[in-house]
Formats: structure tokens, sequence, C-alpha cells
């Protein structure tokens, strides 16, 4: 800088430097830090209730107050870093663009104490991320009304522009954890067409990836965040997204469109909402958005990955041996009297939250929408009915629910949303069950295909007989164990045998059919009850010898 101080440089770019714009110059050297700590200490006299010669108390109150820090441009003289060293007393981090020693163990301040070799547009960030200083982002930047009002607003065919995933094309959704140097908070990029380049009516392929850094952040929290997606995105007026994960559906109505929506506004609120929602455990977001298909299948096949290594963290804990199960009512804005109770053994039936996950988004969030439940006296173990549940269902569905049953297709089920990955229904000539997922768009054996079964079991509805379950819980042992469990199942398509063909082995060999896979029909054998019926005679299967349910 050629000796000219930081003040001097700003004037002379006609900056304006004062207390109006909060850049108050305290003196043109080194020594004039000083000053600067004792405005710090003056402010916690002020403000922070301490008392004049409390020392130890203004030191912490600085530390844990006051997010100041230190930056220095160009060699570090001894007297410099004195001077340094003295603001680290009260919690004030030194960054540095030159190759000065670092002090990286936290203690007396929040994280490090000295950090150097900093690149300059990196110095900023780094000094932020180093203080533990959180971004808050006051407004989201999009062109349309953004707010919880436009929350379950649809977007119905007659006013549909761009609709993506649902079935109509791939979808998926993806919140993973980085390191903090991997992440560059706020961007947002956007590969493939955009809303621009479609013409109305189009269908596109999406895949969402944000990808999140934090000095509190854990693997455990993706989960969370990732389901956060849903309804920070319905907050948008004019969009409408439902479901998650690979079965993730989104809709842009042409009146966003008008407005100037574009995907890229997908990445704005999700940058936006996690920092204000979880501002304490997310420092830093970055928002990947691709919509060329080859991209959407790479991703895909990555969250295939991360989406079955969060399913088996549950390893052996089992409803019985935990006392506390989770509620999740993230989607009563769809339907206001929909209760999911998420136990070990029974995932919620959207396939994003396991028990674990709900008691990680209460740990963060202990008003949200994941509510511990006290299980209380067991009143049916083959039904898995408590009255600690029932309690706390009739209650939080607002007296619409009584009873509900974890473990029954046919007694007090429970309620759906519309985000639930798969259906179950009866099938009474073959007296079993058929299991129909998202992701097949053909007819079933039910005479119904899945968008019109979905209308039968969501929106909070009691439909004995009719069930939302996930992909995982099909291969639980306590899956439908009122009816007979995995035995009493008859049809699937065979896309989702195939995608849960291992799991389906095992426990088909727990209960000791180990043809039990090979005995369940699917599509390429029939979709009337008549074909179904005839297969599984062929192969004799067990549930044709089983009580008679209907």
């Amino acid at each position: 800088t050629d000796g000219i101080s930081m003040p001097d440089q700003l004037a002379k770019q006609n900056v304006q430097i004062g207390w109006s714009t909060r850049l108050v110059p305290f003196g043109p050297t080194y020594t004039s830090a000083v000053f600067a700590m004792g405005f710090a200490c003056r402010v916690a006299l002020a403000f922070g209730g301490i008392k004049p010669g409390d020392f130890k108390g203004n030191l912490i109150y600085n530390k844990d107050r006051t997010f100041a820090f230190v930056i220095a441009f160009g060699p570090v003289s001894d007297e410099w870093y004195a001077n340094a060293a003295g603001a680290i007393n009260w919690g004030f981090p030194t960054i540095s663009d030159w190759d000065i020693p670092q002090v990286l163990p936290t203690g007396i301040c929040t994280y490090e104490h000295v950090v150097s070799q900093v690149p300059h547009d990196e110095i900023v960030q780094k000094a932020i991320e180093v203080r533990g200083l959180k971004v808050t982002v006051s407004k989201i930047d999009i062109p349309m009304a953004y707010g919880p009002a436009f929350e379950g607003e649809r977007v119905r065919k007659d006013d549909l522009y761009l609709e993506c995933g649902g079935g109509r094309s791939l979808g998926v959704e993806l919140l993973v954890s980085k390191e903090m140097d991997e992440v560059q908070d706020g961007l947002v990029t956007v590969e493939g067409p955009e809303i621009a380049d479609v013409k109305e009516g189009a269908k596109l392929p999406l895949a969402i990836l944000a990808e999140v850094a934090g000095r509190q952040m854990q693997s455990d929290f993706e989960p969370i965040l990732e389901r956060q997606f849903h309804h920070l995105i319905n907050y948008a007026q004019g969009v409408m997204h439902i479901g998650q994960r690979n079965i993730m559906w989104f809709r842009a109505g042409k009146a966003a469109i008008e407005k100037g929506f574009k995907l890229e506004h997908i990445g704005r609120i999700l940058h936006g909402k996690l920092h204000q929602d979880f501002g304490a455990i997310v420092d830093k977001v970055q928002v990947k958005i691709y919509t060329e298909e080859a991209r959407v299948k790479e991703v895909i096949e990555m969250a295939k990955a991360v989406y079955a290594a969060r399913d088996e963290r549950l390893g052996s804990m089992t409803d019985e041996s935990e006392e506390i199960f989770y509620s999740c009512t993230l989607c009563q804005s769809f339907a206001p009297s929909h209760v999911c109770v998420i136990t070990p053994e029974r995932v919620g039936m959207c396939g994003a939250y396991n028990w674990l996950d709900g008691k990680a988004s209460f740990e963060i969030n202990p008003t949200g929408p994941n509510q511990p439940i006290s299980k209380g006296d067991l009143i049916d173990a083959n039904l898995g009915q408590w009255i600690g549940v029932n309690e706390f269902v009739n209650k939080a569905s607002r007296g619409k629910v009584e009873r509900v049953s974890a473990y029954s297709l046919m007694v007090d089920p429970m309620t759906a949303c519309g985000c639930f990955e798969c259906i179950a229904t009866m099938l009474p000539i073959c007296n079993g069950i058929m299991i129909v997922n998202r992701d097949y768009m053909g007819m079933t054996p039910a005479g119904m295909k899945f968008t019109t079964l979905a209308g039968m079991v969501g929106g909070g509805q009691v439909t004995p007989g009719f069930l939302g379950v996930s992909k995982h819980y099909i291969c639980s042992r306590q899956f439908m164990k009122a009816e007979g469990g995995l035995k009493r199942v008859v049809w699937m398509p065979k896309i989702l045998k195939e995608e849960i063909r291992d799991r389906l082995q095992k426990r088909a060999e727990e209960e000791n059919v180990p043809d039990l896979v090979e005995m369940i029909a699917d599509d390429e054998v029939g979709i009337t009850e008549d074909e179904v019926l005839g297969y599984i005679k062929e192969k004799e299967h067990p549930a044709l010898n089983m009580e008679r349910v209907m």
C-alpha cells in the first residue's frame, strides 16, 4: 500500500467513513488497535452490565458477544504481533495474508487464534468463519412473495408452466456436509436449461444438491436439513413441492414465471432459509442445480448411496428397546390431521426421517415438527398400539385421530400426507397385500394406478386397507405384523422388488421362507388380481394358507 493507511485508502476511493457508515478509524498506526479494544471494553460496561474493575467478566463478555477480529496485511513486525496478541486476550483472532506463525488450537478465542497465508479474496470469509460470526439473511432474494401463507398452495394443470420429478421426469434432492474450505457461501449454480430456455408445459429432470459446512455441523443433521426443502420451497408463491429424496416433485406456475422466477431462485431460497433457521449449525451454504439428464443421474446414484448409509444407522435398535418415539408433523400444511409416528423399526413413510433423525431434529429445534412421544403402557403388541402414542396423536391431530396402529393395515392405520414412497393395500381374492411405489406409473392389481390410490391414502385420512409406507419399512420385522407381515405380500412392481431385493431376501430368510421373493408376483407376471392369484397358487405362496383378513 506504499505506506498509505486504510482510512486514507478509503477516503481516496470516496468511501464515506465515520459512525454513520460504521467505518471508524481510530488512528493511522498499529498502536491504535488499543483504542478499538478500549471501545470494546466500554461496550461490555454499557450493554453487558459488567462492573468497572471486573476484568475477567469484561474479557468473557467480549469473547462471547463482541464479534471482532484483526486482519493484518503484509509483513508483521514483532510490535504488530504483540498488539495482535493483546487482541487475542479479548477473544479477537488475527487473520493474515502473510507467512507468520499460526496458533490454531482453541482456548482463549472461540476457534483458532492466528491464521496466516490467507488469500485476499478469501480473507474476509475466513475472518467471519474463525470468529464464529453468523451470517444472517434478512430477505430472500426472489421476485415473488415468500412466507408460510403460501405453503400448501397447489399448482394445477391449467396453471402449470414447468414440471420436474414426480414420475414425470427424473428428480432428486440431496444435502451433504463438507469441510469449510470446500463450500463458497452463497454460491448458486444452474447446469443445464433454465426456465427461460424451455416452453410452457415443459418437463425437465431436476437435481438439487445443497452442500453445507459449519463448525457445529454433523453428518447426522444432514437428513433433517434436507427434509426442510419441502416447506422452504413451498413458502414461495406460485410454486409447489411434494415428496423428498429421489421421489421429489416440483411445479412452477405461470404466474411465478411471469414475475421472473428461475430455478436459480430455489438455490437462493435454500441458502437464505438454511442460514435463517439453522444458523447455529450452518455457517456456509452453496447450492448446485442440474437439469441435464446425465448429471441428474449422477446425483441420483450419489444420493442412493447416501440414503442407504443413513438408513443403516439404526443398527440393532428395536421398538421394544426404546421408550421414546418421535412425531413428524412437517406436512400438516397439506394434511392438517396427519401425524407420522417414527419408531426405530418404522421409518417415516416419506423415507427421509428415521428415529435417529427425529431425535437429532428435536435437539436442533425443540419446538419443531419432530417431538418426542413417550409411548406409555402397551395396549396391543401385535397392532403396535400404546396409550402414550394414542394420546399424543389425538392431541396433535386436534382430535381428528383417536388411535393409531404402528403395525396394522386394517385396524386404525396411520394417516398419511402425500409424501409417502409407497402405498400398501389389500387384494381380497389373493388374501394378500400389494405394494406399489411412486416411481411405477402402470396399472396395479387393485385396478388403480398409484396416483388414484394416493387420493385414497393422503390428506390425513384414516382408510383401513390403504396405507402409505416407506421402502425401508417394507423390510422391517414390524411391517404389517398384525396381518402376518412380509409373508402376506403377494405383488409389487419389478423395479421396487429389484431395488430392495437384498433386504427382502434377508427378511425372507429370517421368516424361514427363503423362496418368498420369487413367490411375490410383479408387473411382468400380471397386473390383474386374477393373474396374481394364478401365479401365487403356482408358487404356493404362504398368504394362501393364512387367516383371511377380509
